[in-house]
């Protein structure tokens, strides 16, 4: 299969998101932290950082919404986040529907899973309980019983789910399962978490069930020393993750095989991390074996700067703090997990710029269908025509790739050889001296019908079209002399200020079209050429902007 083939292939294939809605009106998993999304600066200045942009500073535990929980909830010697490869969290697997076998508190089984679908070794496994309609993102459920006539969704959402048997991680492991992935609040089952001690009402009521359906208390079928070896040792030893509130399209793939996909941001620090989860199944006319076989030889560029505390952010945006909140060892038999608390202006390592960064009437990050975030694009190497404070044209990127209408447009200018992560890490020259384009871009991509783009620097605007141009007078002046030596013309001449000043930004975001900053990894070694592209971002409803995963997608040999 070539590369228009394959990505014809991926451009027809189905595909369905399966990301709850993350809204500071998402409740995170009892006695975590609820999101908070504040501004600390606006285009026009605020208390926080002077004029420039619309930035938000947010607070949040990486249980609200959807997540992956990896091993270092458990087992602080785990992998972190950003140390699990795409491919240990993409794959073939199954979404499976017990929904019709299960109800408040029960216990599901490998055998409830196995009889109603199959599942094959080195799967990805999602199991629909029916609890996600409890989210909160759906519709309310009206019962005549209920205070009120509503059910309390976060009681159901969270307390009185179904969960897995004593045997079931066992069978997971042996079955050498990438993910389990759930739509509810945990993939425990909540009273083998700290809310059995948080709701003591409520694990009376489980417990009864229990002794009624099995003839057990809770501590006979779940002896704590073993489970606590169970899932706080041996399955994060295995590398079995999980994935929580996978909820969006669910009900669209009942009790069938899909190629899973759970992107997380790639944190280095902290145990869990908010993920977009997609599932894509063959476009019609072609069978699955063929799709996954396909798909699993194609390769995945991450184009994904680690997450980090160390991450440098933009100028005069608040870096990120990271403060456990809760450890496994302070918590009763160790039924829990590590936890965290995170706090960070969203300008930093990879991240999406979205519309309402500085168009106040813009669509929001999670407004805007993942549709919008994935299509074919070009990578465009112009890293040999760059040098310091360089401006690029149009006719550059041209003389490298072709762009079509319609394209994903991402950037490669050499700069992530400066980035924070790097062995040739050069902050300033990153962050003050990378290259920016011409006057003409913004109209070339306007007329390209660009969908987004992307680059391997941290602004898409040049330097000394932002705020930094007042910040650094000296750099100012060199980028103002080697523009007339390239082009003839003095900096407010080429760029008079009105029309130009954060000129991808003002002019571009109004028309849809946004951008990516901060890329890495993998983009490195990418040549020019057409690509599958996708940005998996946090759904997050109310963010001026978001990270996300960014891949690039090629056919494999």
């Amino acid at each position: 299969m070539n590369r228009e083939q394959f990505i014809k292939l991926m451009t027809d294939a189905k595909m369905y998101d399966l990301t709850q809605e993350c809204s500071i009106r998402t409740p995170p998993f009892p006695g975590d932290h609820t999101l908070e999304v504040h501004y600390f600066k606006r285009v026009t200045g605020a208390y926080g950082g002077g004029q420039g942009a619309n930035g938000q500073i947010l607070k949040w535990s990486n249980s609200v919404g959807t997540h992956l929980v990896g091993e270092r909830a458990y087992h602080s010697a785990g992998r972190a986040i950003a140390d699990i490869p795409l491919t240990d969290l993409c794959g073939p697997g199954v979404v499976v529907d017990i929904s019709d076998a299960v109800g408040d508190y029960g216990i599901y089984t490998p055998e409830m899973i196995t009889s109603r679908a199959t599942v094959k070794e080195g799967d990805i496994l999602i199991i629909n309980t029916g609890y996600h309609k409890y989210s909160w993102d759906q519709p309310d459920i009206y019962n005549e019983n209920a205070q009120g006539g509503v059910e309390y969704k976060e009681y159901g959402y969270y307390l009185r789910h179904p969960g897995p048997s004593m045997d079931f991680f066992k069978w997971a492991m042996d079955m050498k399962l990438k993910v389990v992935g759930v739509d509810c609040g945990s993939a425990e089952h909540p009273m083998n978490t700290p809310i059995r001690y948080m709701h003591q009402r409520f694990f009376e009521q489980a417990e009864a069930k229990l002794q009624a359906d099995y003839g057990q208390s809770w501590d006979e079928m779940f002896p704590p020393d073993e489970y606590y070896e169970l899932t706080h040792i041996t399955m994060p030893k295995s590398h079995l993750v999980l994935a929580e509130s996978v909820i969006g399209d669910i009900d669209q793939i009942k009790n069938q095989r899909a190629w899973l996909m759970v992107y997380p941001i790639p944190f280095m620090e902290v145990e869990s991390a908010w993920s977009r989860v997609v599932a894509m199944q063959p476009p019609d006319g072609m069978g699955e074996e063929e799709f996954f076989q396909i798909m699993g030889s194609a390769e995945m560029l991450d184009m994904t700067l680690p997450f980090s505390v160390q991450t440098p952010q933009w100028a005069n945006y608040e870096p990120m703090t990271v403060k456990y909140h809760r450890r496994v060892g302070g918590q009763n038999f160790g039924m829990g997990r590590n936890s965290s608390i995170c706090e960070a202006s969203i300008h930093l390592a990879t991240h999406m710029d979205g519309e309402i960064h500085f168009w106040p009437r813009g669509r929001t990050i999670g407004q805007i269908p993942l549709e919008e975030w994935v299509g074919p694009g070009v990578i465009a190497d112009i890293s040999g025509m760059v040098s310091n404070s360089s401006v690029y044209t149009p006719e550059m990127i041209e003389s490298v790739v072709e762009v079509r209408e319609g394209d994903i447009l991402i950037l490669k200018t050499g700069w992530s050889k400066y980035g924070w992560n790097s062995p040739d890490s050069d902050e300033f020259r990153y962050m003050i001296k990378h290259p920016g384009p011409s006057a003409d871009y913004s109209q070339w991509c306007i007329d390209k019908k660009i969908k987004w783009i992307g680059l391997d620097a941290v602004s898409a605007d040049h330097p000394m079209n932002t705020i930094q141009r007042l910040f650094h007078p000296k750099t100012f002046a060199e980028a103002n002399a080697k523009l007339k030596k390239d082009f003839g013309k003095d900096w407010d001449e080429m760029y008079p200020l009105d029309k130009y000043y954060q000129d991808t930004h003002l002019n571009l975001f109004p028309k849809g079209i946004v951008h990516a900053e901060n890329l890495g990894g993998a983009i490195a070694n990418a040549p020019s050429g057409r690509y599958y592209i996708g940005a998996f971002l946090q759904k997050a409803i109310e963010a001026e902007s978001m990270w996300g995963r960014f891949v690039a997608f090629k056919e494999g040999d």
